[in-house]
């Protein structure tokens, strides 16, 4: 069983869960929210998230434990799947260790299952990497677990081996994962997938796409385009290969982000027909009633994925001019949206992330949060970054763009909704004012005099306008 359907951690949530235990979900909460996630809206996989925050590392033997009962009808593994994302060494440095160590708890989770089911069957078998951007460092992570992981057990302490002493090692191997992040590298994730397939003989191989961190580096239009285009490429790798390929894409519930909701979910299978994972992130799960969820859950398990639709190089050559007004904009935009920033809440307890558009991530020498707090901003004064960098294109542009990102027009509809002329004038953004009146959406009274509210320093209508929208960011 392939997961459809992928719990995340991500922080966009406006309410929280109603086993939270405090504003900021962690540690207990979080395994927790796995078991939610699992049994009662049904999602198939939870991505355990040891990148840039602390997280539990027993999580499989508190699960068992404290869910003994649902697990035992559920295999953990098979019905269900648990997939850490851990540090990427080669970026985040001060986190390198913890990569060994997430690799080090995997045969610890293995004994657990052991002792739990009575055989032996690993519950945890992948890893994701992210910001992936060459099969070096996918083979890396691969290499460290089989040889100073698993490969340790036949090395001999003293007078024994050490699987002697402390018991074999499961798995013997683990799947990497790796995510994309960057242009480059999505462009590119056929050729680094073919390198590291090389010679290897798996059964399939994931591949993780990321939405929102293209989305913030090169706006939202080139985000679905570029991800499109690896599907398509990463199809045809498939067939040359012969072996399976199950791309996963990380969508959010902003349109910036992905939009995946339960009303949109449909929309969104469309999009991305050959995608096989699609991330349920926090706001997803929270921001909508439960029964919405579960039945949104239950179709998009069921559903199948398709055929990948064909991105034809030229549509991305379009893109070149519509980036770098995207640019402008957003560095004209930098100084509030970090202003604004500092009013949306913490949803996770994190560490400092350092990545794409994190903390120190800089821009032309300007720094921005991260993808969901710039989202978050940018709604938050009525600027929606779904609209940043439309007017460089022509109508007749955006309908061949709209050709192969079909939920374009739906998508900038959405964000019109939640726009504030006013502000937008007075930041020098006259060309969206009237772009926002050829569109003819009308933006929400109510949600414009909040923004109005925000931009002039309060901060009490974040979350008014945050559950109006019906997403944090």
């Amino acid at each position: 069983m392939i997961p459809r359907t992928m719990s995340t951690q991500h922080p966009d949530n406006v309410f929280m869960p109603f086993f939270a235990r405090s504003s900021l979900l962690e540690g207990a909460d979080e395994v927790t929210e796995a078991f939610y996630a699992f049994s009662l809206l049904g999602i198939q996989e939870q991505m355990w998230d040891f990148e840039g925050k602390e997280v539990d590392n027993f999580v499989v033997k508190k699960l068992l434990e404290n869910y003994s009962e649902f697990f035992a009808s559920h295999r953990l593994g098979e019905a269900f799947r648990l997939t850490p994302r851990v540090p990427n060494p080669g970026i985040e440095k001060s986190e390198a260790k913890l990569l060994l160590e997430t690799l080090q708890g995997i045969p610890r989770s293995a004994d657990y299952a052991k002792i739990f089911y009575g055989d032996s069957s690993p519950p945890i078998f992948e890893v994701i990497l992210p910001m992936t951007t060459s099969c070096v460092e996918i083979d890396r992570v691969y290499e460290l677990y089989r040889k100073f992981v698993a490969g340790l057990q036949y090395r001999r302490v003293f007078d024994i081996k050490i699987n002697e002493w402390i018991g074999d090692f499961e798995p013997k191997e683990i799947s990497v994962i790796p995510l994309f992040e960057t242009k480059e590298a999505i462009l590119n994730a056929f050729s680094i997938l073919e390198d590291y397939l090389q010679g290897k003989s798996f059964e399939y191989q994931r591949v993780f796409l990321a939405r929102s961190d293209p989305a913030m580096n090169y706006g939202l239009i080139s985000a679905v385009l570029y991800d499109k285009y690896a599907l398509s490429k990463l199809s045809e790798l498939e067939e040359e290969m012969s072996i399976e390929i199950y791309p996963i894409v990380g969508v959010g519930s902003a349109p910036f982000r992905g939009h995946l909701t339960p009303e949109n979910f449909d929309a969104v299978l469309k999009e991305y027909p050959s995608a096989q994972t699609f991330t349920l992130q926090s706001s997803f799960k929270y921001d909508n009633p439960p029964r919405d969820v579960i039945k949104a859950v239950e179709k998009i398990n069921k559903s199948r994925r398709g055929e990948a639709e064909t991105v034809e190089e030229e549509k991305l050559k379009l893109l070149e001019k519509y980036e770098e007004e995207y640019a402008k904009q957003v560095k004209l935009l930098a100084p509030h949206i970090r202003r604004i920033a500092r009013m949306i809440p913490q949803r996770r307890k994190r560490k400092l992330h350092i990545g794409l558009f994190g903390y120190t991530r800089e821009i032309e020498g300007i720094a921005l949060p991260r993808a969901i707090k710039f989202t978050a901003a940018l709604y938050s004064m009525g600027i929606p970054p779904e609209i940043l960098g439309l007017n460089a294109l022509s109508d007749s542009e955006l309908d061949r763009l709209n050709e192969g990102y079909r939920g374009l027009y739906d998508d900038v509809e959405f964000a019109f909704r939640f726009f504030n002329p006013e502000i937008a004038e007075k930041l020098g953004l006259g060309d969206l004012v009237r772009i926002s009146q050829e569109w003819g959406v009308e933006p929400i009274d109510e949600y414009t005099e909040g923004t109005k509210k925000v931009w002039e320093g309060f901060e009490e209508p974040v979350l008014k306008l945050a559950s109006m929208r019906g997403l944090l960011g």
